[in-house]
């Protein structure tokens, strides 16, 4: 994959669609080898191939930079939670593994709640859907969820007074994020992996077609 040709919308659509299920990079070759990038052009594409790699160590290190600045304070613990939340539910894989796990839970309670929590059917024309499938959570559009849990976690951070401390935290995460990405150079493994996933994402639309 050539990452110097890759958007920045690419990028977000290529992190709402992938697996985020997969563990963290080991902490070994996350702290490996950093180098300075030569060009912008090398800078842009490291930038770019490191966010896709190590996406799952980043969004750990911001959770966790977020925890220590609210070790004394539960409430804005439970608001940094509900927002980490509302943002994985931004991701394809993981909305559609969360509404299942729930519906199977409460299909041992009520099987006719859980009936109702599947999400609806795209109508087929010709063999195709006639319209890129939705993401559904429970039964309903994937973005009631996520301004419910976005709203909640406002408010907390309100009642909290940690509107100030998660900016602080935040940037720092994020600017954490972006010196690893640009000075951390990318190996052998990181190209494999990402010609995995693009070829996994080609055969899933060939599937669905």
């Amino acid at each position: 994959m050539d990452w110097g040709n890759v958007t920045a919308e690419d990028l977000i659509d290529a992190l709402r669609e992938v697996d985020w299920s997969t563990p963290p990079r080991p902490l070994s070759e996350f702290f490996s080898r950093f180098t300075l990038p030569r060009s912008y052009s090398k800078w842009s594409s490291r930038l770019k191939c490191n966010f896709y790699y190590y996406r799952t160590n980043y969004f750990i290190m911001i959770v966790f930079i977020l925890g220590l600045g609210f070790l004394r304070r539960p409430i804005a613990i439970v608001a940094a939670f509900l927002t980490a939340l509302s943002i994985a539910f931004l991701n394809d894989s993981f909305a559609g593994t969360f509404s299942e796990k729930v519906t199977r839970t409460v299909r041992q309670f009520s099987p006719h709640l859980a009936a109702k929590m599947r999400p609806p059917l795209t109508p087929v024309i010709r063999g195709r859907p006639s319209a890129k499938r939705s993401i559904h959570i429970c039964g309903r559009p994937r973005w009631v969820f996520v301004l419910i849990f976005s709203s909640v976690s406002f408010i907390l951070w309100f009642v909290s007074c940690s509107i100030l401390t998660v900016l602080w935290a935040l940037a720092i995460g994020l600017l954490a994020t972006i010196l690893h990405a640009s000075f951390r150079t990318p190996n052998l493994k990181a190209r494999l992996n990402t010609f995995r996933e693009e070829f996994r994402a080609v055969w899933r639309n060939y599937s669905e077609l």
